[in-house]
């Protein structure tokens, strides 16, 4: 398709024209029905207002706790690291341009899920103790930083 194919669409409805006489169906109150809160200008009351009863938001009970300080750390498995080349030093930004990892978060967990067959300098925030232990077995160095 190109821009000089294009052709108008089909034909739209016309908007209602409201409050203009009698004779076109929507006159006098225009859809408004008569006197009342929802009849005036500006009138209707907000979203969630329940005519005065407590609302569904107030009368749900609040539970848990959200912890502003907590760490979110990304997980990455020692089988996720196996596509590196030996003697690689791995980082979160080498990570996440090898799509491993989408976003860095608050840092890197290494966990020791899966097997590595590869000398890497690892570094990341944490690592779990297996995961420590394989890729120093291996001649490897699991840096924390």
């Amino acid at each position: 398709m190109k821009l000089f194919e294009l052709k108008p669409g089909s034909p739209k409805q016309a908007p209602k024209r409201k409050g203009r006489g009698h004779g076109s169906g929507l006159g006098k109150t225009a859809g408004r029905g008569h006197k009342g809160q929802k009849a005036r200008s500006g009138g209707g009351v907000r979203i969630g207002f329940e005519g005065g009863q407590m609302p569904l938001v107030r009368r749900v009970p609040k539970r848990g706790f959200n912890n502003i300080f907590r760490k979110v750390y990304t997980e990455v498995n020692l089988s996720d690291l196996e596509r590196f080349d030996n003697g690689t030093e791995v980082t979160a930004e080498l990570l996440k341009e090898a799509g491993v990892i989408k976003k860095v978060n608050d840092g890197i967990v290494v966990l020791g899920t899966g097997n590595l067959t590869k000398k890497l300098t690892v570094k990341a925030a944490r690592f779990t103790k297996s995961a420590a232990e394989k890729i120093e077995a291996l001649g490897g160095k699991a840096e924390v930083i």
